[in-house]
């Protein structure tokens, strides 16, 4: 190949984080997902709901790019229908958080130490069976790696993450 293909170079690559406003009606999903799948980029993360606005939803995407094409991205994004406003979210200038539900291995020698570190990174116990702790936690996604190596040796059984989301910061 000619072409230069540097969104396939994953030193090149940094993780970004794509908001969009678009119009809350069936196929806007899927045009912008054939937008990123068409050219060979890897959704890492992806969710949608519906705005204060019930006509308007908002689609946060993760993916990693270069910054040409996070460019490329956001103009070919904006081109098509449905689509109102794109937002490149990477950054300080936004907050982003990440829900996950964890569902760990919790034998009775580790009950003690698996509320421990649910009180200091702030989650919350949801479910408690005989064998097992479903753990809530909510932050960014350094949070939800640094407690995910905290309760990897206790067992985790499965895991549910929702993705990235993100809002701007609003001006003080």
């Amino acid at each position: 190949m000619t072409e230069n293909n540097n969104h396939f170079d994953p030193a090149n690559e940094e993780k970004h984080i794509f908001t969009m406003l678009v119009d809350n009606q069936p196929g806007v999903l899927s045009r912008i997902v054939g937008l990123f799948s068409g050219r060979g980029f890897n959704i890492e993360s992806l969710c949608v709901a519906e705005t204060m606005e019930p006509l308007i939803s908002r689609i946060t995407i993760v993916t990693k790019a270069n910054m040409p094409l996070v460019e490329q991205i956001k103009k070919q994004l904006n081109k098509l229908i449905n689509v109102i406003k794109v937002r490149d979210m990477t950054g300080s200038k936004s907050v982003q958080r990440e829900m996950a539900l964890i569902c760990v291995r919790a034998s009775k020698e580790h009950r003690a130490e698996i509320l421990r570190i649910v009180d200091i990174f702030r989650c919350k116990v949801v479910d408690v069976g005989q064998e097992h702790y479903t753990i809530e936690v909510t932050g960014d996604q350094g949070k939800l790696t640094a407690l995910l190596n905290l309760l990897k040796p206790m067992g985790i059984k499965k895991i549910a993450r929702t993705g990235a989301i993100a809002l701007y910061r609003e001006p003080n």
